[in-house]
């Protein structure tokens, strides 16, 4: 017998069959005995880690709760309609089990393969109706992207917000600990010093660290980006040094924020695009809408022979919130290949959208599913419900590097008619690597099925 605790990871990695079936086999038999007794136990854990963390001394802030994630945790269950939404919540095994036995009854009927087809082909119809009902008043202006998302901007401007929201935030409470005020960015700093090291430098509009940019400068054929860019005739936002895409900007909830604080951060440029045109009709005829500073254009991810209007490899940020789960999930792998190709070396791609068993999910009645977690709204809009591990598997498939990949379960109430809900999100930001790797496919594939043996042991393991 092969004690679990000793267990090597190289094991999976050796391919030794016999080896691992035996442990997994014992794995099963252990965890049996001991799931139950521990489970309430790791449940109780949890929420105790949950309010001694220092996210307790924060949530009780005027201010919106420091990320990631938010800090507003639920110590007392009859105060919760004291506000409209809690963080960090932690399932029961028994709510778990409820949300899964709902889900799996509102798929059991599934809509007609002519009529998948139809939503399918007129899928921009749909969105466009939508647009054309709703206008610009069915979503609000995300405000939180620069605290979730604070890499939206470049490094300095990062800065220079950073000590703008200190300043307001001595205004608003005086009183509060400055220690917790910076948070929002202590993320994205230590990927950065870790990665980049303190002393970068820039090679051809790529940030390095001092290796890196030896290694650029001994090896021309590895950055041909800005070559081809010399070769390129002039293209909205070519003489910017820092672009982001927006993508799916629908009537234009983040652009507007954004551009906001673009605005005061010169060399900047920010592209924008949805495949419905009545949203980008929407976007350009706003008052702040600027093409010295924007370019809202129309355009299909899911065909891959459309142009973009500018070349690959020149975005240093993507931002996918709330459209990649509009998209069928066969066409979604190709959609984020090649998104991922118009990312410079280093650049980032922030993602946010809907999370397995989120209430919406659990709330489609019978025979609104399409096939397994992707369902049609009344209005032919459609949408699919993500794992963690799905987004992970997508993302590194594309050849990016994680950065932060997390499930957000959030407890939404409505104070007045005293209604509960569970609302679940995943929030992902992905890097493309520096430098080319030198794996071919199947090393990445073996990758791949590596990282999915640990995560199941690492499960087995703190049960």
């Amino acid at each position: 017998m092969i004690s679990l605790k000793s267990l090597d990871l190289q094991t999976f990695e050796s391919g030794d069959s016999e080896m691992t079936a035996e442990y997994m086999a014992q794995a099963g038999r252990w965890c049996s005995l001991r799931y139950l007794n521990k489970m309430n136990f790791i449940t109780r854990l949890s929420a105790l880690c949950l309010r001694k963390s220092k996210m307790q001394q924060r949530h009780q802030s005027s201010r919106r709760p420091a990320v990631p994630l938010g800090s507003r945790i639920l110590t007392d269950p009859s105060k919760v309609f004291e506000h409209n939404m809690w963080d960090h919540m932690q399932w029961s095994q028994e709510e778990e089990e409820n949300a899964k036995k709902k889900a799996t009854e509102n798929s059991l009927v599934k809509v007609q393969q002519e009529i998948r087809d139809k939503y399918e082909r007129e899928a921009s119809k749909y969105w466009n109706e939508f647009y054309k009902t709703h206008k610009n008043n069915f979503f609000k202006d995300r405000n939180w992207l620069f605290l979730e998302f604070p890499e939206i901007l470049p490094e300095k401007r990062r800065e220079e917000l950073k000590t703008e929201r200190s300043s307001e935030h001595k205004k608003i409470n005086s009183t509060s600990s400055f220690s917790h005020k910076n948070e929002m960015f202590e993320e994205g700093g230590e990927y950065w010093v870790k990665n980049y090291g303190g002393g970068s430098t820039s090679v051809q509009g790529y940030v390095c660290n001092k290796k890196q940019a030896e290694y650029l400068t001994d090896n021309p054929q590895d950055k041909n980006c800005g070559e081809e860019l010399g070769r390129l005739e002039s293209f909205p936002g070519s003489d910017a040094a820092y672009r982001i895409l927006e993508v799916g900007c629908g009537a234009g909830n983040s652009v507007f924020p954004i551009l906001k604080v673009l605005c005061k951060t010169p060399g900047t440029f920010l592209y924008c695009c949805d495949f419905a045109s009545g949203a980008v009709e929407l976007v350009k005829s706003h008052s702040s809408y600027n093409s010295a500073w924007c370019s809202a254009f129309v355009h299909d991810v899911c065909d891959d022979a459309l142009p973009y209007p500018f070349p690959d490899e020149i975005l240093d940020v993507i931002l996918l919130v709330f459209v990649l789960s509009t998209i069928h999930p066969d066409r979604m792998q190709r959609v984020v290949n090649r998104l991922a190709k118009l990312l410079k070396p280093g650049g980032m791609l922030l993602f946010r959208d809907y999370g397995r068993y989120d209430t919406t999910q659990l709330r489609f009645k019978k025979g609104h599913c399409l096939s397994e977690n992707f369902y049609v709204r009344g209005d032919g809009t459609r949408v699919y419900f993500f794992t963690k591990d799905e987004v992970w598997n997508m993302f590194n498939m594309a050849g990016l590097t994680e950065v932060q990949n997390l499930v957000d379960r959030r407890l939404q109430v409505n104070r007045k008619k005293k209604v509960k809900m569970q609302r679940v999100w995943i929030q992902s930001k992905f890097q493309k690597p520096l430098l080319p790797s030198l794996n071919n496919n199947e090393e990445t594939t073996k990758r791949h099925l590596n990282r999915q043996l640990s995560h199941e042991l690492q499960k087995l393991k703190k049960i």
